[in-house]
């Protein structure tokens, strides 16, 4: 009776290819996060597959939103583990996404500070012929550009 109940609990158990296809990603993506720790399959006696329990669709989908939101995998795998053991993730999630923030904005600033550089090189150069090479000078226009260095 044992070995049928397991047998019967087998039944229900998941393939890499139907949790796949239950959480709309690719049989690789379920893989890597296995190999991640982010999955926790079993293996079939039988044939040694990996098997996943009905609720790693909710686990899986929860990776898809969490990266969505710009979590790392690093960053979801604690997420995870808090979770695992009865903690609220809660506050780590609001801190990494405060931090998250920050440091999106920041780069923000030096991209649009990059932009402004680029398009005022471009104005730049509108007036300077080509040049060639002369051993003293490699490209006189980007040579050029500390004469417009401003912002740093």
């Amino acid at each position: 009776m044992n070995k049928e109940n397991n047998a019967f609990d087998l039944r229900k158990m998941l393939t890499v290819t139907e949790l796949a296809r239950r959480s709309d990603t690719t049989q690789h993506t379920v893989r890597y996060y296995t190999r991640m720790g982010l999955l926790r399959p079993t293996r079939d006696p039988n044939n040694d597959y990996r098997l996943y329990h009905a609720h790693e669709v909710k686990w899986l989908r929860f990776v898809q939103q969490a990266k969505h939101l710009g979590y790392t995998l690093s960053e979801i795998r604690e997420i995870m583990h808090d979770a695992d053991h009865k903690l609220s993730p809660c506050p780590r999630v609001r801190e990494i996404l405060q931090c998250r923030i920050k440091e999106n904005r920041q780069k923000l600033d030096e991209m649009l500070e990059l932009q402004q550089r680029m398009e005022n090189a471009l104005i730049k150069w509108k007036e300077m012929p080509n040049g060639i090479p002369d051993g003293n000078s490699v490209c006189h226009l980007i040579e050029s550009i500390s004469s417009i260095r401003t912002n740093e």
